[in-house]
């Protein structure tokens, strides 16, 4: 590694913003510039914690300039952190392409762990599978989507989904289709004020949803896996 600056993955809150982590505001605190997916939300937790930095904007639409930009940084000798929106980057977040343009120009890279929707569902999931697939977001296309809900909920294990509050009717439906006996769990607004976790057969939940006269939140979904034999 190069004797110089360094890049740090931070990940941020989900939503309540008391889940920073104590190493992640030392590290906010100490680099020399912070790059983010939005530079407003990450203002927000910044000023939450009375940190004043420069920012960086690198969001999915420029993340292969601003990457460039954060490595002439680096080379100056400065430090620098990125933070997407919410929980941790690369994981259904912008970073993948930020943290392999920095490494392959000799920078190290640091990840400092943290919040994650994925972790926090699995955690409350109590489901008896070993594994678990991480799918993040689902192609908006019906066909695209069930083609590979299909694919994955033909395995023995778990699935995590992430979905908006408008398509997640759409993601329950096509699951209740093809696999109406499968058990899943919904985390909504997780960590947040309106936190709420509906659990049980996917048709019942389904309804559960459908009932309701406006369907609010960002949603995370946890699906059983297929039962052997």
């Amino acid at each position: 590694m190069k004797d110089s600056g360094r890049l740090f993955i931070v990940a941020t809150p989900i939503g309540n913003l008391k889940d920073i982590t104590i190493r992640a505001l030392d590290v906010l605190k100490d680099v020399d510039v912070i790059a983010c997916e939005d530079t407003r939300h990450t203002l927000k937790l910044l000023n939450a914690y009375s940190i004043s930095k420069k920012l960086i904007s690198c969001r999915s639409g420029n993340e292969e300039k601003a990457a460039a930009h954060i490595v002439s940084i680096l080379e100056s000798g400065l430090d620098a952190a990125y933070a997407s929106d919410a929980g941790t980057p690369g994981l259904s977040d912008p970073g993948g392409i930020l943290v392999r343009q920095v490494r392959d120009s000799g920078f190290e890279v640091i990840p400092i762990p943290g919040p994650s929707a994925f972790a926090a569902l699995v955690s409350v999931g109590a489901f008896p599978d070993k594994a678990v697939t991480f799918e993040g977001f689902l192609s908006p296309k019906p066909g695209k989507r069930r083609k590979r809900l299909k694919e994955l909920l033909e395995r023995q294990e778990a699935a995590i989904f992430y979905e908006s509050p408008f398509r997640i009717i759409k993601l329950l439906t096509d699951i209740a289709d093809l696999f109406p006996e499968r058990k899943i769990l919904v985390g909504r607004e997780m960590t947040k004020i309106h936190e709420e976790f509906l659990e049980g057969p996917v048709n019942e939940v389904l309804d559960r949803l459908k009932e309701r006269e406006k369907v609010k939140g960002e949603f995370s979904v946890l699906v059983s896996g297929k039962k052997k034999g």
